[in-house]
C-alpha cells in the first residue's frame, strides 16, 4: 500500500481516537459511567462495534474496553525510522477509526440530542438525519438484499458547483444506488448544494444527508453491518463473515471530493476492510493492485463527468439500467419523491377529478403492441393549476397471459409511474391520484410518457407472459366515465374470483424463498387465505411468478393431506419445507402462533405475540415505534420472530392476514385478538369490522385495545375485564 496513504491513515486514526477518547472522558465526568448511550430506536446498539466485536455498548462505562481495543489496533505512527509498507496496519487503523467515531457520535447524541433530526426526512431547521433507526433500516435494508438497491455511495465532501453535485447525485440515483452524504469541502457540502438546486433530499429519494462531519461516515458503515446481521444470518462478533458478506453483497464505495485529510484517509482505510474502495476527484496516491477490494482500492484524479461510471467499474457493480425513452429521469430512486404544493403543476384523480386505472387482457389480434394513444388535452394544452380527469386503460395480450394475472400487472402501475422523476402516483383502481410537478413539465412531460413507461416496463418485467401491450389514456370526462364503468365491472369480477378462493378449494399452495439469501432456513408458505407476511405476495402472485419464472423463488406446493385442520398441518407442506429449508424446519403450521409457527425472514409487515396474562394475542406493525404490552418494542420483537427461526408465541404476519378466517385458528381465531396500535387498527378498520361481524361479534372491534388503553399487560387486562373480552373465557393458549 502507498506509504503516503498508509502513514496518513494511521496519523488520522490516532487523531480520531484521541479526539473520541477526550470526548468520552468529558462525558464520563458529566454523566457518569452508568449513563445509557445508544443510537435512537435500534436493537443493534452501536452497530459497527456490535457486529465486529459482539460488544453491547449500553452505558458510557462500556466504552472503556472499546477504547482499549482501539489502542491495541492502532499501529505506531509512520516516521523515517518506522516504515510500514503493508495494507494490514492501515486496515487496523481504519477499524479503530470506526470504533472511535461510533462512540464519538453516541456521545454527541448525549451532549446534543437535537443535533440530528432522528427522522426520515430533513426538517426546515435541520438538514442532518443522523443514524437510521430500525424502522427506517427494516424498510430500506431489505432493498440491499432483493436487488432494488444494489449498494450505496458514501459521499465525503462535495464538488464546489451545485449543478455538478446535482448531476452526480442524479446519475447515482439512476443506477438505483443510495447516496449517503457526509462532511464538506472548502465550506461546501453535498446535501446543502442539492437543496440549493431544488433537489429533494431524504430517505425517500435515496439522497441521505447523514451528517456534516466526517465522523458521520459510521452511520453508512453501520447500516451495512446491520444488513449483514439482520438479513445475512451473520452473528454479532463474527467480523470475518460480516466483512465477507458486505464485500460480496453490498456494492458500496466511498466517493471523496476535494483535498483529502488524514482523517479522511483513516476513514477510507476503514472502508477497505469491507471491500469498499475509494474513488476521488483529487490528486492523491492510488492503490491499484487488488487484494481486499474486488478490484482497485483507491483511484484518484477522476473527472466529475466520469466519476460515477468509474466508481461502478471499480466496485465491480453490474447495474442494469433499462432506458425508457422519456425526457425525465427514471428509476426506483424517484419512487419516494413527493410533489408538494409549491412544486405542483396539476393533478388528476384523488378526489380532485375523476381518476381510474385498469388493465385487461385481450385476444392477440385486438392489441397493437407499442400503441399509445391520448384522447383529450395534454399537459402542453393546459395552464398551471388546471386539473384534468384521467383514465389509464392498458390492454395486454400474450400466449401465456391469464385473467388471474391482470391485478398483478395492474398493481405495477403504482411504482412504475412513481419511477418517473417529477411524477407522484398514489392509490390504485378508481381511487388513484397522479400529481405532476413543475420540473417534469419544464422537461416536456406528456401524458403519453406514462404510456411509454407502462409499455416498456411491463414488457421488461413480464415478458414471459406478455407479447403485446397497448395503452390508452383519456383526459375527457365522457371517455373517463366509460373506462370507469368498464373498470368497476372488471374489479367486481376479480374480487368475486379472489374472494371465492379458500385454502380448501385449491390443491396447490406456493412457496416464497425470495429471502433465503438472508435467512437460509426460511420458507414462506402462501395460501389463498394467507398471503406472504411481507404483504407483497398473494396466492395469485405466486402462481403468476411461477408461470413467469419456473425456477424462481415461488414454487408450487401440492398441499397433500390435511392432518390437522385447526393448526393447518399439511403433509405436502411439511415435505416441501423440510426440503427447502435443508432440514432446518421439519414441520410448520399455517394457522397457529404457538405450534410450529411459520418462520420469518425479517420483512414482515407486523409481528404477532402472545400475551400470557391476557390469554390473548397482540399484533404490532412495523411503523409503530412505541412500547407494546409484551414489554418489547417492534425492533426487539423482530429479533424473536425473524432470522428463519420458529419461536412459539412470536410470528411475522401481514396486515391482510388480520382479517383472514384462518387467523390464529388453532388459538381460537379473531376472538383471541386483544391489542394492536391505533394506526394499524384504523388502517384495517373496515375489513376488521366485517371480520368481527362474520363471527357474530360486531362488538369485538371495540374490545381490541390500542396504546390509548395501555401499553402493559396489566392495563390491557383491566380493559378486557371492563369490556368483557371473550379471550378471558377461552382455554389457556400457552403450552
Amino acid at each position: 500500500m502507498s506509504k503516503i496513504i498508509c502513514s496518513a491513515a494511521i496519523r488520522g486514526a490516532h487523531k480520531i481516537v484521541d479526539m473520541a477518547e477526550a470526548a468520552y472522558e468529558e462525558a464520563l465526568k458529566k454523566f457518569g459511567p452508568e449513563h445509557e448511550v445508544s443510537f435512537p430506536n435500534t436493537a443493534y446498539y452501536l452497530p459497527i462495534i456490535y457486529s465486529m466485536l459482539g460488544a453491547k455498548v449500553e452505558k458510557l462505562g462500556d466504552m472503556k474496553a472499546i477504547f482499549q481495543e482501539c489502542r491495541t489496533l492502532l499501529p505506531a505512527i509512520v516516521s523515517d525510522k518506522i516504515w510500514l509498507p503493508y495494507l494490514a496496519p492501515a486496515l487496523d487503523a481504519g477499524m479503530a477509526t470506526y470504533f472511535a467515531e461510533e462512540m464519538y457520535e453516541a456521545i454527541r447524541y448525549l451532549n446534543e440530542p437535537n443535533f440530528y433530526t432522528k427522522s426520515e426526512e430533513p426538517t426546515s431547521e435541520n438538514l442532518w438525519l443522523g443514524a437510521a433507526d430500525d424502522v427506517i433500516f427494516r424498510k430500506r435494508g431489505v432493498e440491499f438484499v432483493d436487488g432494488t438497491a444494489p449498494g450505496f455511495a458514501a459521499i465525503v465532501g462535495s464538488p464546489e458547483d451545485k449543478a455538478v453535485a446535482s448531476k452526480i447525485a442524479l446519475e447515482l440515483q439512476e443506477k438505483n444506488l443510495y447516496i449517503f452524504m457526509h462532511d464538506q469541502s472548502k465550506g461546501k457540502n453535498m446535501a446543502e448544494l442539492l437543496k440549493e438546486n431544488g433537489v429533494q433530499v431524504g430517505w425517500n429519494t435515496r439522497l441521505v444527508p447523514f451528517g456534516k462531519s466526517y465522523t458521520s461516515v459510521v452511520f453508512a458503515i453501520g447500516f451495512a453491518c446491520r444488513v449483514a446481521l439482520a438479513f445475512g444470518g451473520v452473528k454479532p462478533g463474527d467480523y470475518r463473515a460480516n466483512l465477507i458478506y458486505n464485500k460480496n453483497r453490498t456494492f458500496a464505495f466511498v466517493m471523496a471530493f476535494g483535498p483529502v485529510s488524514d482523517e479522511w484517509y483513516a476513514n477510507a482505510a476503514g472502508a477497505i476492510n469491507w471491500g469498499f474502495p475509494t474513488i476521488s476527484d483529487y490528486d492523491i496516491p492510488q492503490v491499484l493492485p487488488t487484494g481486499i477490494c474486488t478490484y482497485e482500492h483507491v483511484v484518484s484524479n477522476v473527472p466529475h463527468d466520469e466519476i460515477v461510471q468509474k466508481a461502478i467499474e471499480v466496485r465491480g457493480l453490474k447495474v442494469s439500467v433499462n432506458k425508457i425513452d422519456i425526457p425525465m429521469s427514471f428509476g426506483p430512486a424517484f419512487e419516494g419523491e413527493r410533489i408538494r404544493k409549491d412544486d405542483l403543476f396539476m393533478e388528476c384523480g384523488g378526489g380532485r377529478t375523476t381518476g381510474v386505472e385498469v388493465l385487461i387482457s385481450k385476444e392477440m389480434d385486438e392489441v397493437e403492441d407499442g400503441k399509445v394513444i391520448l384522447e383529450g388535452p395534454d399537459i402542453s394544452d393546459i395552464k398551471q393549476g388546471q386539473n384534468l380527469p384521467i383514465a389509464i386503460l392498458v390492454e395486454v395480450a400474450g400466449r401465456e397471459m391469464q385473467s388471474d394475472f391482470e391485478p398483478i400487472l395492474e398493481r405495477q402501475f403504482h411504482h412504475l409511474i412513481n419511477y418517473v422523476q417529477g411524477i407522484m402516483h398514489i392509490g390504485q383502481r378508481n381511487i388513484m391520484w397522479v400529481r405532476i410537478g413543475k420540473g417534469a413539465v419544464e422537461k416536456g412531460f406528456s401524458f403519453k410518457h406514462i404510456g411509454k413507461v407502462l409499455h416498456g416496463k411491463l414488457h421488461q418485467e413480464f415478458g414471459a407472459i406478455l407479447d403485446k401491450v397497448q395503452v390508452k389514456i383519456y383526459t375527457v370526462q365522457e371517455k373517463v366515465e366509460e373506462v370507469m364503468a368498464l373498470a368497476k365491472q372488471v374489479y367486481t369480477e376479480r374480487d368475486l374470483r379472489l374472494g371465492a378462493m379458500t385454502d380448501e378449494t385449491e390443491e396447490v399452495f406456493y412457496s416464497c424463498t425470495l429471502c433465503q439469501s438472508f435467512a437460509p432456513s426460511h420458507v414462506c408458505v402462501i395460501t389463498p387465505e394467507r398471503i406472504g407476511m411481507c404483504g407483497a405476495y398473494n396466492w395469485l402472485d405466486g402462481k403468476a411468478s411461477f408461470q413467469i419464472n419456473p425456477t424462481g423463488p415461488n414454487q408450487p406446493i401440492p398441499k397433500g393431506e390435511c392432518t390437522d385442520p385447526d393448526n393447518g398441518y399439511f403433509s405436502g407442506i411439511n415435505e416441501f419445507v423440510n426440503q427447502a429449508s435443508r432440514g432446518a424446519v421439519t414441520e410448520v403450521s399455517c394457522y397457529s402462533l404457538m405450534n410450529n409457527p411459520m418462520t420469518a425472514c425479517g420483512c414482515f409487515e407486523a409481528i404477532a405475540a402472545m400475551l400470557p396474562q391476557c390469554n390473548g394475542i397482540m399484533v404490532v406493525n412495523r411503523d409503530y415505534m412505541g412500547m407494546t404490552p409484551s414489554g418489547m418494542k417492534f425492533t426487539t420483537l423482530a429479533g424473536m420472530a425473524g432470522g428463519g427461526m420458529q419461536t412459539p408465541g412470536f410470528m411475522g404476519v401481514s396486515k391482510h392476514f388480520m382479517t383472514s378466517k384462518k387467523l390464529f385458528k388453532a388459538e381460537g381465531g379473531l376472538k383471541r385478538m386483544v391489542w394492536m396500535p391505533k394506526m394499524m387498527k384504523e388502517e384495517i378498520s373496515e375489513k376488521l369490522k366485517a371480520a368481527c361481524a362474520d363471527i357474530g361479534m360486531p362488538e369485538l372491534y371495540d374490545m381490541i385495545a390500542t396504546e390509548e388503553q395501555g401499553t402493559t399487560e396489566a392495563e390491557i387486562l383491566a380493559f378486557m375485564k371492563e369490556k368483557g373480552h371473550p379471550a378471558l373465557e377461552m382455554e389457556a393458549a400457552m403450552g
